[in-house]
């Protein structure tokens, strides 16, 4: 069994990939549009003008795949309830990646140490998608 993140970024999942590719090191493993489905969605489901938008994605952060897509709907909620987890080797790559991700979002918790690492900490990114950094060390 396997169990994957799936995120919806809304109408912004193309922008999100760029972002984590150069924050994280993103490698897109797939990517197709709602254009290139073999059959059109039902009425109602897809906004007419979202041919171009992705439909769904694929891509690996280190040795975790995460999956993407436009969604359905341009104005759902944010993220709630949730939080990516991305575990480093060293403290100078929790900051590299901490700093990255954090460009255009929200700090909830600078890294520090903490009672279980040597660096820990929150952020939502410019997204919305609620991330814990920490370094095992």
């Amino acid at each position: 069994m396997n169990v994957q993140a799936y995120v919806m970024f809304n109408g912004r999942t193309e922008e999100a990939i760029e972002f984590y590719k150069k924050a994280v090191g993103a490698e897109v493993t797939a990517l197709m549009r709602f254009r290139d489905a073999p059959e059109a969605p039902p009425p109602g489901m897809v906004p007419e003008n979202w041919g171009d938008k992705v439909m769904h994605s694929s891509f690996k952060i280190g040795d975790a795949e995460v999956m993407a897509s436009d969604g359905c709907q341009s104005d759902a909620e944010g993220f709630k309830g949730i939080s990516l987890a991305l575990s480093v080797k060293s403290p100078d790559e929790a900051e590299r990646v901490f700093n990255a991700l954090a460009e255009g979002g929200e700090v909830t918790m600078p890294l520090a140490k903490t009672f279980f690492s040597s660096n820990f900490g929150t952020l939502a990114d410019r997204f919305g998608v609620s991330w814990m950094v920490v370094t095992h060390d």
